[in-house]
């Protein structure tokens, strides 16, 4: 399969949609969380619905689309869909523009007679880094379809307005669970964790595993949405590369990403490998078992980075359960515990060559699951979807489209590496 950009920078024309995964990706902008609305069926060439529930073609394993197959949005109807842009709409804003809450005509409706509710993702005309990441996202976002990568369901391009449109993710993002606080939130109960887990490795196994290999770039809690039965999907394609010809081993370019999740070699020297991806969600692992942040600086010296201050506990498992997410309240299979711990640690090898694949990851993971002295499942209240979304710490900076306001990772743009 060719590989080429499939988009023309120049503004006032349409986006050439019938090309191939593009190779730009390296964005000089810090990376966006998400935001999300409901959404319902869409109508047009979309072979996407954004219902939930809703019935759609089933790719288990997933597909690469020959081309971006998307519904074309006026300007017009997102701007009826978000009552022209009003401020009570809004539903988060970052570096690429502002993220609107938006109804489809009532002609678009779904299964159940709703109407159809969408996040509308709208670029700040003057952003041309912003132009970067809505090319991308459709360049990626727009040709890959699996069960873990959240739906791009169309876009707008009408002179100097760029927009994109997404599917809801009813229970926002894993960081919002593990870090935000309320006591409208519940912590997540272990077998929850490692379904989430399971999902969003098999959607990063995905992507290494294609013809030409994607490199996510930016994995972190944030970027991992929750749909309303708890399934995991990867969002924000922003920052993602088309991963090294067979002659090598690394793609160089501009070091992106947030810190805190970002490979050390990928920091040090620019030189992005697939299994940079496999580093950060490592990083994830050890959140899921501590219920910390990657990065804190509230907390004290010697613990601001999670990774640093918790490796020694990774192996020993007296010292893992006092270290281990106190929500969990011991609710958890020591052993499955001390085996996700020992997968973070080979998650976390300082050489690319020693992570595993995602494939492997996936298969321990699986394995995991499949024990059989895992606690007792425990209910979540799903009372009011929209309080789960209201917690946090820190002061939101950047979103994408597909979750409301919450506390997420700080996010910009890493040091230059290093002068070899």
């Amino acid at each position: 399969m060719g590989i080429g950009c499939c988009f023309r920078s120049k503004k006032n024309q349409s986006p050439n949609t019938t090309g191939h995964l593009s190779t730009s990706g390296g964005i000089s902008q810090t990376t966006r969380n998400t935001t999300s609305s409901d959404g319902s069926n869409i109508s047009g060439n979309s072979m996407f619905s954004a219902a939930s529930g809703s019935e759609e073609p089933s790719y288990p394993r997933g597909q690469i689309l020959p081309t971006p197959n998307l519904r074309i949005f006026s300007f017009l109807e997102l701007k009826v869909a978000t009552r022209n842009f009003r401020a009570d709409m809004v539903l988060g804003e970052g570096g690429f523009g502002t993220v609107y809450k938006g109804w489809l005509d009532e002609k678009v409706i779904s299964k159940n007679g709703s109407g159809s509710v969408i996040a509308v993702k709208k670029l700040n005309s003057e952003s041309m880094q912003g132009f970067e990441e809505w090319q991308s996202e459709i360049n990626f976002l727009g040709r890959l379809s699996h069960p873990n990568l959240v739906k791009l369901l169309g876009y707008c391009w009408e002179e100097d307005e760029l927009l994109l449109v997404y599917e809801f993710m009813q229970k926002g993002s894993l960081e919002n669970h593990l870090f935000g606080r309320g006591s409208a939130v519940q912590s997540l109960p272990w077998d929850i964790r490692i379904k989430i887990l399971i999902g969003a490795a098999q959607g990063l196994s995905f992507l290494h595993a294609s013809e030409k290999q994607v490199i996510y770039r930016d994995f972190k809690a944030s970027n991992i949405l929750l749909d309303g039965s708890y399934n995991a999907k990867i969002s924000d394609f922003g920052l993602a590369k088309l991963g090294p010809s067979a002659s090598k081993s690394h793609v160089t370019t501009r070091v992106m990403g947030t810190s805190g999740y970002a490979a050390p070699e990928y920091v040090a020297t620019g030189h992005l490998y697939v299994k940079s991806d496999v580093y950060g969600f490592g990083v994830v692992l050890v959140e899921m078992l501590t219920g910390l942040r990657a990065l804190d600086a509230t907390r004290p010296s010697g613990k601001h980075n999670l990774v640093d201050w918790i490796k020694p506990y990774l192996s020993d498992r007296r010292k893992l359960k006092n270290i281990m997410d106190s929500h969990l309240e011991g609710k958890y299979p020591s052993k499955a515990a001390l085996q996700i711990a020992q997968l973070a640690l080979y998650c976390l090898g300082l050489e690319p060559k020693t992570r595993p694949s995602m494939k492997e990851v996936v298969e321990k993971l699986e394995h995991i699951g499949s024990r059989t002295d895992k606690p007792k499942e425990r209910r979540i209240n799903s009372g009011n979807q929209n309080t789960a979304y209201q917690r946090g710490q820190q002061p939101v900076r950047h979103r994408s489209p597909l979750h409301p306001r919450q506390v997420e990772s700080q996010s910009y743009q890493l040091p230059p590496p290093r002068s070899a």
